[in-house]
């Protein structure tokens, strides 16, 4: 390489490091503008207190939660109850989320990001969930776009690789600059099953169970609260184990989502269980198939009141009785607060997956205990 030729190599990486740096200060330009360097915090003013209403859209499903008379509730599942728990969870985080990178990346590679803004029109690939958070008065406190969930690969003696959520990338409105935060905000879904409170009936100390409908015409029972269990019409030998399964599963039912749009009256031929328990309740729980997946619909209906009066134990000593009385004043208060919800429960159409009613739904033949090998 002569020397005229090494001048022009020369010359030509100093302009395009001038370019390069002229690009540089330019973008760090517009992102000391935006705020958004390392380490700030996007919603740190953000009053949460403030906060009546969180929408969430990423362009198949948009989820509103409103708080309504105290209350939150989800507005695509007729203002059913929401998650305190979920939503407080999220506006605690807002405030302590930090910018830990930035990325200036070109409008074609943001669908790899998942931070293309939803549009329910045109819903494209690589569509981001729309953070929107709103006061009572529908005024805008803050929003963002989230995109992709950045995990950690954790080494695991296991054939699949642990992955750990550990940020997120995101947009603020208007600024250019892609941020990775510190959190990944991984529960913030747009569909509205997700934020559902998920507190269910606990049909508890059963004393009979009953089922009708299709093939399933049976009633167990039992005298005291730790007998065996039978069958009420005393025909056929009852297996224990699937009798305590079907009891219990009534303490244990869990439900993905609410169908606000289908009607109690509706369902189509439900079978029918009936649970009376030793604080005088009934329980009243209707079971039907939802068409097109594994899934019932399930309602419930709670009946009776418990008794206001502690019956004194056998041989009770005088010194014991306050503390006896105390005991079941405590225990009234938490059944009544429970009976309170249990009754708020029916008129709503809950479905429930079939491998937690599946110790319910069978018929007298699959109850019966085997007969012993002789």
């Amino acid at each position: 390489m002569n020397r005229k030729t090494f001048l022009i190599l020369i010359g030509l990486l100093l302009v395009l490091g001038g370019a390069g740096l002229a690009l540089f200060w330019q973008d760090l330009g517009a992102w000391r503008s935006a705020g958004t360097k390392i380490g700030s915090k996007p919603f740190e003013k953000l009053a949460t207190n403030e906060v009546a209403q969180v929408r969430l859209y990423d362009g198949k499903d948009e989820t509103t939660l409103a708080l309504k008379e105290g209350r939150w509730t989800v507005k695509q599942r007729g203002d059913y109850s929401a998650s305190v728990q979920e939503i407080g969870d999220l506006l605690v985080k807002l405030p302590d989320l930090k910018v830990v990178q930035t990325e200036n990346v070109g409008a074609s590679l943001l669908p790899r990001l998942n931070l293309v803004a939803p549009n329910k029109d045109a819903k494209a690939d690589g569509a981001g969930t729309q953070l929107e958070l709103s006061d009572k008065s529908g005024t805008v406190l803050g929003s963002l776009l989230l995109g992709k969930i950045i995990v950690k690969k954790e080494p695991s003696p296991l054939p699949i690789q642990q992955e750990t959520p550990v940020g997120r990338y995101v947009l603020s409105p208007g600024a250019p600059t892609v941020l990775v935060m510190s959190d990944a905000l991984k529960n913030a879904s747009a569909k509205p099953a997700a934020w559902l409170a998920k507190d269910f009936f606990k049909a508890e100390r059963i004393k009979s169970l009953a089922a009708s409908g299709d093939s399933a015409q049976w009633k167990i029972a039992r005298k005291e609260e730790f007998d065996p269990w039978k069958f009420a019409d005393g025909a056929g030998a009852l297996d224990p184990s699937k009798a305590v399964a079907a009891v219990n599963a009534l303490a244990a039912l869990t439900f993905t989502d609410v169908a606000f749009e289908v009607k109690p009256e509706t369902l189509d031929k439900p079978r029918t269980f009936v649970a009376e328990t030793y604080d005088n309740l009934v329980y009243t729980i209707k079971v039907a198939p939802k068409a097109g997946s594994e899934n019932f619909y399930v309602t419930v209906a709670v009946t009776g009141e418990p008794p206001r009066t502690r019956t004194p134990e056998t041989n009770e000593k005088p010194a014991d009785l306050e503390r006896l009385d105390k005991q079941f004043a405590e225990t009234l208060k938490k059944l009544d607060d429970r009976i309170k919800f249990e009754k708020g429960l029916a008129g709503w159409v809950y479905v429930v997956p079939a491998k937690t009613l599946d110790p319910l739904l069978k018929a007298r033949p699959e109850l019966v205990a085997a007969a012993r090998p002789k």
